[in-house]
C-alpha cells in the first residue's frame, strides 16, 4: 500500500510539473515584432539631391491593389503600419501640436509612398522603417547604397531614373546571419510628401 502511494504521489509531482512547464511555453511572451520596432536611430540632416539621379526599388512583386492607411496622431505621438509592406512609421511625442490625420499610400511598383497632409512640417524627427522582405532585395547581398529620397513632385512617374530634392539621413540594417543581405532601411523625415527608397 505505501509503495502504491508513493507511486501515485511520485505520478501526481511529475504531472503538475509536466503541467507547469506548458503553462509556461503557453506564457512565454512572443517574439519582437520587428515591423513595429525601428532599428535603432538616425541623425544627421537632409542632402541636395540636386542634379542626382536615383533608381526606385521594385517591390518583389507588384501590388494587387492600392494600399492605404489613414491614422490620427496627437501630441503623444503614434505609430502607423503598412503590414503588406512592410513600412513602420513612427511619431514621437511632440511631433506634432494638434492632433493630426495622416494618409499614407504605397506605390503599386515601387518602393515609395505618398505621405500626406503634403507639406506637414513635424517638430521633432519622425522615424521610417523599411523591412526588406517584400521588396527586389529580399534575401538578396547589397551590390549599391541604399537611398532614402524626397521627391517634392508627387504626379512624377517613378520609371527610370528619378530627380530628387534631398536624400534623407538613413542608415541600411544588415542581417545577423548573413551580414551582406540587408534586412531594413531606416531614415528620418521631417516634413511630408512623396519618398522613395532608390539606388544611385
Amino acid at each position: 500500500m505505501p509503495r502504491s502511494n508513493f507511486f501515485r504521489s511520485l505520478l501526481l509531482a511529475f504531472g503538475v510539473l509536466m503541467a507547469a512547464a506548458c503553462s509556461a511555453d503557453v506564457a512565454a511572451p512572443p517574439p519582437p515584432d520587428l515591423s513595429s520596432t525601428p532599428f535603432g536611430t538616425v541623425s544627421g540632416s537632409a542632402t541636395d539631391a540636386t542634379g542626382m539621379q536615383f533608381h526606385a526599388l521594385w517591390w518583389g512583386q507588384d501590388l494587387k491593389n492600392p494600399i492605404s492607411v489613414s491614422k490620427t496622431i496627437d501630441v503623444s505621438g503614434g505609430t502607423i503600419t503598412i503590414p503588406e509592406t512592410g513600412l513602420t512609421v513612427s511619431f514621437p511625442e511632440g511631433a506634432v501640436t494638434a492632433p493630426l490625420t495622416v494618409t499614407i499610400t504605397a506605390d503599386l511598383r515601387y518602393v515609395a509612398y505618398k505621405m500626406e497632409p503634403s507639406g506637414t512640417q513635424f517638430l521633432k524627427d519622425v522615424t521610417v522603417t523599411q523591412l526588406f522582405d517584400a521588396t527586389q532585395l529580399s534575401g538578396t547581398p547589397l551590390r549599391s547604397t541604399i537611398y532614402a529620397a524626397y521627391i517634392a513632385d508627387d504626379s512624377i512617374s517613378l520609371s527610370g531614373s528619378v530627380p530628387a530634392i534631398e536624400v534623407e539621413p538613413s542608415k541600411t540594417i544588415f542581417s545577423a546571419t548573413a551580414p551582406n543581405v540587408p534586412e531594413a532601411q531606416v531614415w528620418i523625415i521631417r516634413h511630408f510628401s512623396r519618398y522613395m527608397l532608390a539606388s544611385g
